[in-house]
């Protein structure tokens, strides 16, 4: 479904990502795992256009959209949640919801978007509990909710999760988890970038591993979960699922 071929991408003169490739089969999870720094941010920001690679391109159903302008990817079915949710704190948890349907705002008439407020508001039942409440007044876990709830009202066919468990207490991590992969058993399609390998390892169908701008490895879970290398680097002596 998406496919990331030999990218390049430059912060000035500083080369953050050095060629990187991979790809997304639809309707699995997968998770690009690294240290602060590796690039991982980079990539999300660059498949949905928010950055341009000097080199390489991006693949969307074998569709270039590597020169597209976000709003652009957005329409095609790309969302992206955000490294530290960045919702609009002022606002109530409802009119985020709705503000996340703004790309669909001239397709999709308002009983339409009230009944996908209602969809995510069942994935996310806290969200239904506090619509009237602002934003920035959410515990960290419940802005997370938000902020993937809102990224699930444009409606997209792929969805770019950057660090969802990122400053999330350990009961809302699990929570977030679970929800991750009961909307890839519903057929979404997700990349997940986590810094949180134990958390990554939990969800996801496949994984890469990154280190300074580079895929240094990749395979299925159950082959990362037992490379030694994982192990030492990210996992360390005590890995178990995060809902364990």
């Amino acid at each position: 479904m998406l496919r990331v071929r030999s990218i390049k991408v430059n912060y000035g003169a500083i080369r953050a990502l050095k060629g990187v490739s991979f790809h997304v089969k639809e309707g699995e999870i997968v998770t690009l795992i690294g240290a602060n720094g590796a690039g991982k941010s980079t990539i999300l920001n660059t498949v949905s256009g928010l950055l341009r690679p000097v080199s390489g391109e991006i693949l969307l159903k074998d569709s270039p959209i590597h020169k597209l302008s976000p709003a652009q990817i957005v329409k095609l079915g790309v969302s992206q949640t955000p490294e530290g949710r960045q919702v609009f704190s002022t606002l109530s948890v409802r009119d985020n919801l709705i503000l996340g349907a703004y790309p669909r705002r001239k397709q999709s008439d308002k009983s339409e978007i009230r009944k996908d407020v209602e969809e995510v508001e069942k994935l996310f039942p806290i969200l239904k509990e506090r619509n009237k409440q602002a934003a920035g007044t959410l515990s960290g876990g419940e802005q997370q909710m938000l902020a993937i709830a809102r990224s699930l009202m444009a409606r997209p066919k792929i969805l770019l999760l950057d660090e969802p468990t990122m400053g999330v207490a350990p009961i809302m991590v699990a929570e977030i988890l679970r929800t991750v992969k009961k909307l890839r058993d519903g057929g979404m399609t997700v990349v997940l970038i986590e810094q949180n390998a134990h958390a990554a390892l939990s969800v996801a169908d496949r994984g890469y591993v990154l280190e300074t701008g580079r895929v240094v490895l990749d395979g299925t879970v159950e082959e990362l979960l037992e490379n030694k290398e994982v192990k030492r680097a990210y996992l360390g002596k005590g890995y178990q699922e995060v809902w364990e």
